[in-house]
């Protein structure tokens, strides 16, 4: 069941600014879905409207079963109490203690006291921080600051979760670390995580799904597994290149110095995806056609959804025992570069 849906959406600023043009997306209950884009691209204006911030110029914004663009704003209101949001910056009240924090949006909500400290008990175990309950923001590190953050996201039991750029102020490891979290979250709760970012490592960590958007359109979108596999559009190739596996600088180098040392044959690149990344195929093609294999450089790569494989190879043999070696593979849905 989709528990976000945008149809034909489109926004625009002082009557010139296009900010996002024909948008459909879908976002299915239990989703981690990335959106990735660069700066400008409209993710910023997208999430603003997937929490009813802002609404569409026109088209339907429908989150939970209602358009956004018409309802009235005390019933976006209300609304959003069933959505939560993590920022980039923390966005924590730094007068606050870390229980005091978490516990702001339901003392908005008239929640009574002893049922807020309940809940506070509850979120503070979940992310890790009972410990620190009683520290003020100032006292934290960034890792300690985002998980209250999410905590006080949690805070309402909220159906959707959105994460705006949520681990761009953090070092690596940190990084892992918040990702690994929601991750646990999601499988504890089954909640549905929209997830805006512009680093392609952070949706092949967590999410199920991904949208890539560009100069205020969806350029490219599905299983992650899917498109990583086989990226469509340029700006996602692109993007592919921050991601560990696409590691083409040092396999462009490899190649080179190999064809320099060994001269006969052909050098392919092939990737594989989840259906055959671990079946012998590439032994048995080879000896079945009499051509020799030199392995030069290859990794195989996981993502939420399934598995890439990467590898860079030699083959030897006649051209036409060869031709019918990648007329093979490609028959079996592997993608064969010849370098």
């Amino acid at each position: 069941m989709a528990i976000i849906k945008l149809s034909n959406v489109n926004k625009i600023y002082n009557n010139d600014v296009h900010a996002l043009k024909d948008i459909d997306l879908s976002v299915q209950e239990g989703d981690i879905y990335g959106i990735i884009g660069y700066s400008g691209a409209g993710k910023s204006t997208l999430i603003r409207l997937l929490n009813g911030l802002e609404t569409a110029t026109n088209g339907e914004v429908v989150v939970l079963g209602e358009d956004f663009g018409k309802i009235n704003n005390e019933q976006r209101r209300i609304k959003r109490q069933s959505i939560g949001m993590i920022f980039q910056h923390f966005n924590l009240l730094w007068s606050r203690t870390v229980a005091e924090n978490i516990a702001f949006p339901l003392e908005i909500l008239g929640i009574p006291k002893a049922e807020r400290e309940k809940r506070v008990d509850e979120l503070v175990k979940l992310v890790g921080l009972e410990d620190r309950k009683s520290n003020y923001p100032s006292q934290l590190s960034g890792g300690q600051k985002q998980r209250v953050g999410i905590a006080r996201a949690l805070a309402g039991k909220p159906k959707i979760l959105l994460c705006d750029e949520a681990t761009s102020a953090l070092d690596p490891e940190t990084t892992a670390d918040v990702l690994e979290l929601i991750n646990e979250i999601h499988k504890k709760t089954n909640i549905t995580v929209v997830l805006i970012t512009h680093e392609m490592n952070v949706v092949k960590t967590i999410c199920t799904k991904v949208a890539v958007i560009d100069d205020g359109k969806i350029v490219e979108e599905g299983l992650v597994s899917d498109v990583f596999y086989n990226p469509q559009n340029n700006v996602t190739k692109k993007f592919l290149k921050q991601t560990s596996f696409s590691s083409e600088k040092s396999a462009i180098q490899n190649v080179a110095n190999w064809k320099e040392e060994f001269v006969n044959g052909r050098i392919i690149k092939l990737t594989f995806n989840n259906k055959n990344f671990n079946e012998p195929i590439i032994n048995d093609v080879t000896h079945e056609f009499n051509v020799k294999l030199n392995i030069i450089q290859g990794k195989v790569d996981k993502t939420k959804t399934g598995y890439i494989g990467t590898l860079y190879t030699q083959l030897i043999g006649e051209d036409v025992d060869i031709d019918k070696v990648i007329d093979k593979l490609i028959k079996l849905e592997i993608t064969v570069e010849v370098l």
